[in-house]
């Protein structure tokens, strides 16, 4: 197998000083999902110091690390020095782009961007060699690791980008270089601007929708992309569902992809961890629809649409706050009220800001109201009964995976 990099090129993409040659077969920036031949980058970050993990990388196999301290370390360790190692893994990430050969797509918006990603790398992987993170790996050091681990012989790369704070996508977007960028959602405006001219966009209603049959598992659509009449099945259901495969249709066919083979490829495509997975709870006499991962307004009323469409004796929505709405907290949540009491027959929430929701919504739906999710998870886990369908969502600080854990743990 060939590097995906040579000693020479860790060191003239970085900077670095190389105390002792090695080539890479790959990048990691945790010992734990480390393989034989990466290349460790020991980050440092709020949450710790990858340089304290550096000695057990190298007994896991890593071919080296890219440190910028050599503190406690031996003279022979096989290190690439540098002044700082985010930075460093920022070159690597361009001097990847710069010589990768393949059509490059970005995903970014408010909502959608790791459904649509996944949708991409589905339909893309049946035209060509596809490459794309296989977690919501958007941020500043997101989007160079998934860059650095590009393949330079692949056909495809999909780059996913995200922002934690004002300013950060216009970066991101230069270093990934798409040829085409999907936007799933608001907030379009930063992709854009951050990119030069020429850049083709693809994004929601970029398509032609003729006809949609929706059921419980999924929607039956035909379309017209660019002119040319589509037909596909996509296997998970909700129009937001349907919005993203026409936006990831509509990029690929911007790549020069085959649409037709795009189209049959996207039934392939499943929901990924906490974004819409369905599980049977009670041995099947039960359902969990988990989109526990993150929350929007928009997001929970995608998600209330998905589980109104469920067949179910009692749908039950699980829901924590939606957080960093700052003066429009009150309002966001309450006004969720009308979709939940269109689609739920009960509401169990946690969090002040569901407490909002939670009294706006008809009296008779009103299950239980908790502090936090660790709180509400033996309630939710105990009121589980045969024909429920359980909706559990909320923004990612609101834990809600607790909950998940709970109904897989007590009602798997």
């Amino acid at each position: 197998m060939s590097a995906l990099f040579t000693a020479d090129e860790l060191q003239h993409a970085t900077g670095g000083v190389m105390m002792r040659p090695f080539h890479a077969q790959g990048v990691s920036i945790d010992t734990r999902t480390l393989q034989p031949g990466d290349l460790f980058v020991a980050l440092k970050s709020a949450s710790g110091d990858g340089h304290a993990h550096v000695a057990e990388a190298l007994h896991r196999g890593a071919a080296g690390a890219l440190v910028h301290s050599q503190e406690s370390l031996p003279d022979e360790a096989p290190l690439l020095v540098v002044g700082d190692t985010l930075s460093a893994l920022t070159a690597l990430g361009a001097f990847s782009r710069e010589r990768f050969e393949g059509s490059v797509v970005a995903v970014t918006g408010s909502v959608g961007k790791t459904t649509t990603k996944e949708m991409l790398r589905s339909i893309l992987s049946a035209c060509g060699s596809t490459h794309a993170a296989h977690a919501s790996y958007n941020n500043h050091w997101g989007v160079p690791l998934t860059l650095a681990r590009m393949p330079a012989e692949a056909a495809y790369a999909v780059i996913e980008i995200g922002m934690n704070h004002a300013g950060e996508i216009a970066p991101l977007a230069q270093l990934a270089g798409p040829d085409v960028a999907v936007i799933t959602a608001v907030e379009a405006t930063r992709l854009r601007a951050a990119l030069p001219p020429g850049i083709h966009f693809s994004a929601f209603g970029a398509a032609d929708l003729r006809h949609v049959t929706a059921d419980e598992n999924g929607s039956t659509v035909a379309a017209s992309i660019a002119g040319t009449n589509v037909e596909f099945r996509i296997n998970a259901p909700g129009t937001h569902m349907v919005r993203n495969a026409l936006a990831a249709l509509h990029a690929a066919h911007a790549l020069g992809a085959d649409l037709a083979i795009c189209a049959e490829a996207i039934a392939g495509f499943s929901p990924v961890s906490g974004r819409g997975v369905r599980a049977p709870l009670l041995g099947g006499a039960a359902t969990l629809l988990d989109e526990s991962y993150n929350a929007s307004a928009a997001s929970i009323r995608a998600a209330l649409e998905v589980l109104r469409l469920q067949p179910a004796t009692r749908r039950v929505a699980v829901l924590g706050d939606m957080l960093e709405l700052g003066d429009h907290t009150q309002a966001e949540h309450a006004g969720l009220a009308s979709a939940l009491n269109e689609s739920a027959d009960v509401l169990y929430a946690c969090g002040p800001g569901m407490k909002f929701l939670f009294d706006a919504i008809q009296p008779e739906k009103r299950g239980v109201h908790t502090t936090t999710s660790a709180e509400l998870a033996p309630t939710i886990a105990s009121a589980l009964r045969p024909g429920d369908v359980v909706l559990v969502k909320g923004s990612l600080g609101s834990r809600m995976r607790v909950i998940v854990e709970s109904l897989e743990r007590v009602a798997g």
